[in-house]
């Protein structure tokens, strides 16, 4: 077995672990600064929303030795706007100037065409109204709230309204971390930036999903003992599940980081940035948030239960009791399980000194 095998089953097994209940408040304040940092970037940078979502056109040139600044340069004196220029892997450019309508379109077509010595008809050239980005942007919206109102209603009827409520929170996390990346580091939001941030909701669900089915396995019948608090059960899960959880989201992140740096940034692929980065970040945040954040929050919610409460109570008490016990020199575990192990060796033990006797 592997290192990492041998570490998952003994993390599974509850022979070692680490203590994310313990340490919620690190964690919260952690995903809060986060939080704050992507809220502040969203209100003073804000989003660079793409050609579809303002409007304009998307010219589209063959294969040129014009930079990409250059480029920039000719299509800013020609529109007299701001220009957005990727180059493409084929060696051609990509140019996105905004507000431009038709008539407009078609001048700085042939403005571009004589700076970049071709002809007009090689130069592709489309044009996007911004009612059709707001209408994306619309349905988008309905989708998310549709999704996150079924995401709700199946954790409660599958789980408990408690972890259904911490779901929704870990969701909200992921999202506004993404789009406040997304912000911080000027990347443009088309369509593809859309369907990545749909995209992710799944996947930001899987793992905790995977957790909650964990926990809720281990805390079935949990009044009736009384060796485990619920937060303690709730740790136990988190790491009996924790390498699972790290190779299903490095096996993910892989290929999406194939997309964003080698498709987006060596080949130049403008439409795989838009998408890769928001299922890069969303999922690396949806695993971050399944452990750190989601299961932690369930179990503040459970334990505010009164029965939770009392379990607890008794819990701490026995623990306190059989400290003392053992401190006495006595027996602290006489009723526990260990006692049908102790009681058969010390007969076992008697009965030899009898017959030595």
């Amino acid at each position: 077995m592997s290192k990492l095998g041998d570490l998952g089953a003994r993390l599974h097994r509850g022979e070692v672990g680490y203590d994310f209940i313990g340490n919620r408040k690190i964690w919260y304040g952690l995903s809060v600064l986060i939080t704050i940092t992507a809220i502040v970037a969203l209100a003073v940078r804000g989003l660079n929303m793409g050609i579809e979502f303002q409007g304009g056109a998307v010219f589209t040139t063959p294969k040129t030795d014009v930079t990409v600044s250059q480029a920039q340069e000719y299509a800013e004196e020609a529109s007299g706007h701001d220009a957005i220029v990727q180059q493409l892997g084929n060696g051609s450019l990509r140019i996105q100037v905004g507000g431009l309508d038709t008539a407009q379109s078609d001048q700085v077509r042939a403005e571009l065409a004589k700076d970049l010595n071709v002809t007009e008809d090689k130069i592709a050239a489309e044009l996007v109204g911004p009612s059709w980005g707001e209408q994306i942007a619309n349905k988008a919206w309905t989708g998310l709230g549709v999704f996150m109102i079924l995401v709700v209603i199946y954790l409660a009827i599958a789980f408990e309204w408690r972890m259904a409520v911490a779901a929704l929170i870990a969701l909200i996390h992921d999202l506004t971390i993404t789009v406040g990346i997304y912000s911080l580091v000027g990347f443009e939001v088309t369509v593809g930036t859309v369907i990545g941030l749909l995209t992710i909701l799944g996947y930001s669900l899987y793992d905790t999903v995977v957790v909650f089915d964990s926990l809720k396995e281990s805390t079935k019948d949990i009044t009736k003992q009384t060796r485990f608090t619920y937060s303690e059960l709730a740790n136990r899960s988190i790491n009996g599940t924790l390498v699972r959880s790290i190779n299903t989201t490095v096996v993910a992140l892989l290929p999406v980081a194939g997309l964003l740096f080698i498709g987006g940034g060596v080949l130049g692929a403008g439409m795989l940035n838009d998408i890769s980065l928001s299922l890069f970040v969303g999922l690396a945040a949806g695993a971050y948030s399944s452990i750190f954040i989601a299961t932690p929050l369930v179990a503040d919610l459970k334990e505010r239960d009164p029965a939770i409460k009392a379990l607890k109570k008794r819990v701490l008490a026995k623990r306190a009791t059989a400290k003392g016990e053992s401190a006495d020199g006595t027996d602290a575990f006489a009723d526990g399980p260990e006692a049908a192990v102790v009681g058969p060796r010390s007969g076992r033990r008697g009965r030899a000194q009898e017959h030595r006797g």
